[in-house]
């Protein structure tokens, strides 16, 4: 599923493509998605223009030069496709239409992308119970929501309610980072190796923005490029492993991260 660094890359390319051009029509060529009836979407964009967007987590927040904003959630395969001249790209959902005859079309192969109409980005925050995205906090920020936590590192990572944006991919990278293993208790962890576990989550987020979450591009020294059961710890001898956390997948180096208990 993308998580923030994708949701970032979704960001610039509908800033580069899609802003400031008036949306003439909205076809809806698959309704799954959509969190409103069509009739709905159409009153609130049709004839404005998507003037800015913002990224809150694996979600982004699409302004508008109307009353309302448009949310998208790209579940596991969805993507945006800016075209012109041509058919709407196979998998597409809904289609914006804009006045000089270009198309933005929001691709969803599975069809578990979300599409929403909202307020404003902190009524859409609240509504969904989400945390902060993850690169807007500070370190205190960070510190305050671990303070209070007993559950697995990994889970209250991956917690969106918590701080909104990491997932699997990542969340198993920032604690290799830290030689953390992921089934350690939250209240277990030093301030110090909290600390820690703040900087690497945001040199790992903002190194899979500028990899654009192209794996092999990744450090050497990065888990990601040897994320399977059995691969070499690029680290140690030790071998990865795989795991169940908190109901997901995880991976990690047995021989780097040492469980605490």
């Amino acid at each position: 599923m993308p998580e923030l660094p994708e949701i970032t890359l979704y960001k610039e390319y509908l800033d580069a493509t899609a802003l400031d051009k008036k949306i003439t029509s909205i076809n809806f060529l698959n309704t799954s998605g959509l969190q409103a009836p069509k009739e709905a979407f159409i009153k609130a964009f049709e004839g404005n223009k998507f003037t800015g967007s913002r990224r809150l987590g694996k979600y982004l927040f699409i302004e508008t030069s109307g009353e309302k904003a448009l949310v998208l959630h790209f579940g596991m395969t969805g993507k945006l496709e800016y075209y012109k001249n041509q058919d709407p790209p196979k998998y597409s959902g809904v289609v914006f239409s804009f006045e000089d005859n270009d198309h933005l079309a929001f691709v969803c192969r599975r069809k578990l992308g979300k599409l929403f109409i909202a307020e404003s980005l902190e009524e859409f925050r609240q509504r969904k119970e989400l945390g902060h995205d993850a690169l807007d906090l500070s370190e205190d920020e960070f510190l305050e929501l671990l303070e209070s936590k007993t559950g697995s590192i990994k889970g209250v990572l991956t917690d969106q309610h918590v701080l909104a944006g990491i997932g699997n991919l990542y969340s198993d990278e920032m604690l290799y980072q830290c030689k953390i293993h992921p089934k350690t208790k939250t209240n277990l962890i030093s301030e110090k190796d909290k600390k820690q576990l703040f900087r690497k989550m945001r040199k790992v987020l903002e190194m899979a923005i500028k990899k654009e979450g192209v794996r092999k591009d990744f450090p050497d020294s990065y888990l990601i490029k040897h994320r399977k059961e059995g691969d070499d710890c690029p680290a140690c001898e030790g071998k990865i492993k795989q795991i169940k956390v908190s109901g997901r997948s995880t991976y990690f180096c047995p021989s780097c991260q040492k469980e605490q208990k």
